[in-house]
C-alpha cells in the first residue's frame, strides 16, 4: 500500500477540485458510496475470476466483504435500491480503491479513481455526454495530445463471431481479452499464448489486425467492408453527436473493447497520445449490470479515470498540479512582539490566505530563514507595532513596505499581489 505525502496529497486534490467543477457543471450529483462491498455484489459485475485481483475477508458475521475495487458496483447497487429515484440518474464520486495488483508507476495497490454514471433509459446521448465530459475535463486540467478512442463491443463481437465461426461467449470472451491486450504485449506474445490454448494462428493475425483499424468513419469505411455490421450506424451517431457538442479530440479504434465482460455497447479509451502510461480513463455502456442487480428497467453508462495517471500527465507536460496558493510567513523580531503577531497571522488566516508562523519562539534570524519558501513576510516589529504598523517583505526581491495594521487586512489583495 502507498502512502500519500502532503505534496502528493495536494497535487490529488488539484484534480479533485477541477474533476468537481466539471461534473457540477454537467449537473452530476456528487456521492461517496461505500468502501466496503460484500464480495458477492462485486462478483455480479465481473464475475469469480475478480477474487484474483481484490482484497477480500471475513467479517465477524462470516460474510465474505471486500474493500472498494471500483465505483461502478456500489453505485449501481445504490440506484438499483432507490426505487423512487428519478431517472435519469446523474452520479459522480472520488475517493480511493483497493487492487491487488503489482505495483508499478502510475499503477498501485490502493490509488484514487474519479468516476461518473448515467442510470436511466438506454440513450446514445447519454454516452456522448460521458465522453464530452472526459474531453472538457482534460481540457480543463490544459492537457494536451489527449485523444478519445471509442468502440463498440456488439460491433467487435459481431466480427469475432464471423471470424471464429461462433457465437460461444466463452470463445467471444477470450478473443476480447486477447484485443484487450494489444496495447500492452507484443502481437507474436498474444498470438504464442492463443495459439497455445487451441486458437488458430490464422484466425488470430486476422482479428489482431482488425483491431489496428482506426480514424474517422470515412477512413474506416475505406479501410474495411462495415457493411451489415451491427452497430455500425450506431457508432457513427455517436460520433456525429460529439462531433456536434465541439468534441474533436476523437477517433474510432476497433483495438478498444474494455476486458470486462459486462460492457455490452459503446466502449472507449482517453490517452495522452505524449506518454507511454496506458489508458489515463476507461468507460462505456453496461446495461447488464443493474440486470444482473434485478433492475431490467434501466440502463447505465459510466466513465473512471486513473488520478494517479493523470498526475504524471500533467508533470510530463510541465502542467499545474496543486492549487496556486501565495504562502505568507509572520515574523516577530522578539518575544514581545510573538502574542501581537499570533493574532495578526489569526486574522489573516480568516481572510483565506496561507499563513505560517514560528510556534517554539525562536530568534528573529532563525524565523527569517524558514521563511525562504513564502512568497510575502509581515514582520511585527516594536516601532512599527508602536505606532500601529508592520513591515510587509517580498521574499522574491527583498522590497519592504510599512502599512498600517488596519490596511493589512482591508487591502490583503493587493498587499500580497506578485
Amino acid at each position: 500500500m502507498k502512502d500519500f505525502d502532503s505534496a502528493e496529497q495536494s497535487k490529488i486534490e488539484f484534480v479533485r477540485q477541477k474533476f468537481l467543477e466539471t461534473s457540477k457543471s454537467f449537473g452530476f450529483n456528487f456521492m461517496a458510496p461505500s468502501p466496503l462491498e460484500l464480495v458477492s455484489v462485486i462478483e455480479a459485475k465481473s464475475g469469480p475470476v475478480i477474487r484474483d485481483e481484490i482484497y477480500f475477508f471475513k467479517d465477524k458475521g462470516d460474510r465474505e466483504i471486500a474493500l472498494r475495487f471500483d465505483f461502478t458496483v456500489g453505485l449501481t447497487r445504490y440506484v438499483v435500491e432507490q426505487k423512487s429515484l428519478k431517472m435519469p440518474a446523474k452520479i459522480s464520486a472520488f475517493g480511493g480503491v483497493w487492487r491487488y495488483d503489482e505495483p508499478q508507476k502510475g499503477r498501485y495497490r490502493y490509488f484514487h479513481q474519479w468516476d461518473l454514471e448515467i442510470y436511466g433509459k438506454p440513450s446514445l446521448e447519454s454516452d456522448a455526454e460521458i465522453i464530452e465530459f472526459t474531453s472538457k475535463f482534460f481540457s480543463k486540467l490544459h492537457l494536451q495530445n489527449i485523444t478519445i478512442d471509442i468502440s463498440h463491443r456488439k460491433l467487435v463481437e459481431s466480427v469475432v463471431g464471423k471470424i471464429f465461426g461462433t457465437t460461444d461467449p466463452q470463445t467471444i470472451g477470450d478473443i476480447f481479452r486477447a484485443i484487450d491486450k494489444i496495447q500492452k504485449k507484443k502481437k507474436d506474445e498474444i498470438i504464442s499464448e492463443y495459439t497455445q490454448k487451441g486458437y488458430s494462428q490464422e484466425k488470430m493475425e486476422q482479428i489482431l489486425e482488425f483491431s489496428k483499424i482506426k480514424g474517422s468513419p470515412e477512413q474506416v469505411e475505406s479501410a474495411f467492408d462495415v457493411s451489415g455490421i451491427p452497430a455500425w450506424a450506431e457508432l457513427k451517431e455517436l460520433f456525429s453527436s460529439l462531433k456536434n457538442r465541439g468534441v474533436a479530440n476523437i477517433c474510432i479504434n476497433f483495438g478498444i473493447v474494455r476486458g470486462l465482460d459486462y460492457y455490452s455497447g459503446v466502449v472507449f479509451e482517453a490517452f495522452d497520445s505524449s506518454t507511454s502510461f496506458g489508458a489515463l480513463v476507461g468507460g462505456g455502456r453496461y446495461d447488464s449490470l443493474p440486470k444482473a442487480f434485478g433492475r431490467e428497467d434501466i440502463g447505465a453508462t459510466g466513465v473512471a479515470g486513473g488520478v494517479e495517471r493523470i498526475i504524471l500527465s500533467l508533470e510530463a507536460q510541465g502542467l499545474q498540479t496543486i492549487e496556486s496558493t501565495v504562502p505568507i510567513s509572520v515574523l516577530f523580531v522578539n518575544e514581545e512582539m510573538a502574542r501581537p503577531a499570533m493574532s495578526i497571522a489569526s486574522k489573516l488566516r480568516e481572510q483565506g490566505l496561507t499563513v505560517e508562523i514560528d510556534l517554539l519562539g525562536r530568534a528573529f534570524k532563525k524565523q527569517i530563514e524558514n521563511a525562504s519558501n513564502s512568497k510575502f513576510a509581515v514582520i511585527v516589529a516594536p516601532k512599527e507595532y508602536s505606532e500601529n504598523k508592520i513591515i510587509v517583505k517580498n521574499m522574491s526581491d527583498g522590497k519592504e513596505t510599512i502599512t498600517q495594521i488596519e490596511s493589512l487586512f482591508s487591502n490583503t489583495k493587493s498587499l500580497f499581489t506578485l
